[in-house]
């Protein structure tokens, strides 16, 4: 059996994650990988508990700039993070892997309210817990929501699943001489502005010391990887 270094960690995933090569919506056949690569870390004995964003269906920031009210935009953006958790979760469940949805926003037709009591009751039963709707509240980021639940759920580790193998100094898809962070500390992250996540997000991380890993999520195993210690992505948190 792998040799895991965690025993509890909250994966963090875009809504852009579940787009494919599509341009709206769902992708089925990338969001059968996800669920396939969170059911085989759950084999090895970790606690799961996944926050996932909303943008592939509403980004709350963008169409407030148009005319909608920034608070209403961003809980229409909240109930795009229901519908995402809720595919996850039809599909978690194919693979036989438990899995309960817990919204911050009440709609108990659908999901569970949230409280972290039972939510600590689930993961110890061996449950994925996907946590919905953001934090509940217009202005912050599902990046926030995730930091948040992880210190709520006592997490070792926040895992930040992207589109790029880690923190780099500047946009390695601009920039070809851009370079590579292994291991980068929270001050330095908001000190140069290298947008891993939004600044509340890093700050609450930093102020709980609560390590986060910035990976590549389109390389199959990332997760596994990242979950038995091996070196992928970019360790943020050690201060220097």
């Amino acid at each position: 059996m792998d040799k895991t270094i965690y025993k509890r960690v909250l994966l963090k995933l875009s809504g852009e994650a579940l787009l494919g090569k599509s341009s709206f919506g769902i992708d089925i056949d990338i969001v059968k990988i996800i669920c396939q690569e969170i059911k085989d870390i759950v084999e090895l004995g970790i606690q799961v508990a996944v926050v996932i964003g909303g943008g592939n269906i509403f980004r709350g920031v963008e169409v407030s700039t148009k005319g909608i009210d920034r608070g209403t935009a961003d809980y229409m953006g909240m109930l795009g993070t229901v519908i995402n958790s809720l595919a996850l979760r039809g599909f978690l469940s194919e693979l036989d892997v438990p899995t309960r949805v817990q919204t911050s926003i009440e709609m108990r037709e659908v999901a569970e309210p949230f409280i972290v009591g039972r939510a600590l009751r689930h993961l110890e039963k061996g449950r994925v817990v996907i946590f919905a709707a953001g934090t509940g509240n217009p202005y912050f980021t599902t990046d926030t929501a995730a930091s948040l639940r992880a210190l709520q759920i006592r997490a070792d580790v926040m895992l930040k699943a992207t589109k790029v193998d880690g923190v780099y100094d500047k946009d390695p898809v601009v920039h070809a001489d851009a370079r590579k962070y292994d291991a980068v500390s929270y001050t330095e992250i908001l000190a140069k502005n290298l947008r891993v996540m939004d600044a509340t997000a890093i700050s609450m991380c930093r102020d709980n010391a609560l390590p986060v890993v910035v990976f590549n999520l389109e390389k199959r195993g990332n997760i596994k990887k990242v979950i038995c210690g091996q070196p992928i992505g970019t360790i943020v948190g050690v201060e220097k």
